[in-house]
């Protein structure tokens, strides 16, 4: 199953809320509390991520297993932890750059899973 999540935005201005990704060096914010499910990305500039994923907007899916989800795909990034109890992954596919997110079973492991 693959659900909706949000469009994720690379910015280059800090937004009111941004919670900072140790393992990918970004700041992002929830885009659950954003009225179109906007969630806004600015990269370090020593951040690893490099390429499509930090230069063009991104679709993001809840997915039940990244594993499942990745499978003969184009992986340009990931899976890692994002944060506690969510696992993603980005895949680029005809030109697009899609983000899968897996959260962990137990509920409200992080914020963003509601």
């Amino acid at each position: 199953m693959k659900q909706f999540h949000h469009l994720g935005l690379p910015t280059d201005d800090k937004q009111p809320g941004e919670t900072y990704v140790p393992a990918s060096k970004v700041w992002v914010t929830d885009p659950l509390k954003h009225k179109y499910k906007v969630e806004f990305l600015r990269f370090e500039p020593d951040s690893p991520v490099k390429g499509v994923v930090r230069d063009l907007p991104h679709f993001a899916f809840r997915v039940d297993s990244i594993k499942a989800a990745i499978a003969g795909e184009k992986v340009v990034l990931g899976p890692f932890e994002a944060m506690p109890g969510l696992t993603v992954v980005f895949i680029e596919k005809d030109g697009a750059v899609y983000e899968y997110m897996e959260f962990a079973a137990q509920p409200n492991a992080t914020s963003w899973g509601k």
